[in-house]
């Protein structure tokens, strides 16, 4: 089954042809016999690819107040891929939906219930297709897996399975990234709302696209190739702190490997990093590209398989 693949990031629309294990970047929305969607964050409902119909994509548009950045360029584009392929089947692929194994003392907040069962208010994870491919390709009992590019997390993979991630409620909890704070004391949150007397829409905005490597740094687009100093010491810091938190979750450390863009390419940063957790005892050090796009397809391939259960309910 040839799989088009389409994963729209928020500023960026990646498109690929699957044919078996081979993928070609292509630029339209190219006949196949299915078409995969990559869907940032499927919230407590969606934990399986699912066959998109209406009232799937009616629940993506609802899900997008918890990933605004994300959803809803991926709705958009489902959107588009419909009408111009509008005779395949479509399924959604949810980068939530890996991290569904992780245990309730890794995904839940310490926060009144009521926030929790009304709002739905946990941690879900993110970047779950990269770390699926990645755990794929390193297949160790205890793994961690650090996906470094313009969004960061770091993830304890045991035996294949998410036992707990950096990323929480929202791609903004963890370490820091391109542009994105990552976690920071609610407490100085809550001092810049009301000493500050900053907006809802400000603060949003701030830790959306005016911090991480790029605050450090003195602006910019907060490339790691031009990052200041200061800005390389906290990142290694914090992804070294993650890895060594990660690596207690899994109970040890078999493989430690990277992805990403600055995973794959900052060869310094990375050496850095593992410097830093080089007490943590013998482990391989493992550099996976990414290839999100062969995980789509090979989850479009398996929903519409068992189509009658992938549907939205």
């Amino acid at each position: 089954m040839d799989v088009l693949v389409v994963n729209a990031g928020s500023t960026t629309l990646k498109l690929y042809l699957v044919r078996g294990d081979a993928s070609t970047p292509v630029d339209a929305f190219v006949r196949a016999d299915a078409v995969g969607h990559r869907i940032v964050h499927g919230g407590p409902r969606f934990e399986e690819p699912r066959l998109v119909d209406e009232a799937l994509e009616h629940a993506i548009e609802e899900l997008s107040a918890l990933a605004p950045l994300h959803n809803r360029p991926a709705l958009a584009a489902l959107r588009r891929a419909r009408e111009a392929l509008p005779d395949v089947p479509h399924v959604a692929v949810f980068d939530t939906a890996f991290h569904r194994t992780m245990p309730p003392a890794a995904s839940t907040y310490a926060i009144p219930g009521r926030w929790r069962e009304e709002w739905g208010v946990r941690r879900y994870g993110f970047h779950g297709i990269s770390v699926q491919w990645v755990a794929q390709q390193v297949r160790v009992p205890r793994l961690v897996v650090c996906h470094l590019g313009g969004g960061c997390s770091v993830t304890a993979v045991r035996d294949g399975r998410s036992v707990d991630t950096t990323m929480g409620f929202s791609p903004l909890e963890g370490v820091p990234m391109a542009t994105r704070s990552g976690s920071v004391d609610p407490g100085a949150l809550v001092y810049l709302l009301r000493e500050g007397k900053l907006t809802l829409e400000e603060l949003d905005r701030a830790l959306e696209h005016e911090s991480g490597l790029a605050a450090l740094s003195g602006g910019g687009s907060g490339d790691i190739r031009s990052a200041s100093p200061l800005a390389l010491d906290v990142f290694v810091h914090r992804v070294a702190a993650a890895v060594a938190a990660m690596a207690a979750a899994c109970g040890g450390l078999d493989a430690l490997a990277f992805t990403g863009g600055i995973g794959e390419h900052a060869d310094e940063v990375r050496e850095r990093i593992v410097e830093r957790v080089r007490f943590l005892g013998e482990f391989r050090v493992e550099v996976v590209p990414a290839r999100e796009e062969l995980v789509i397809a090979a989850e479009t391939r398996r929903a519409l398989s068992s189509e009658p259960r992938t549907r939205a309910t």
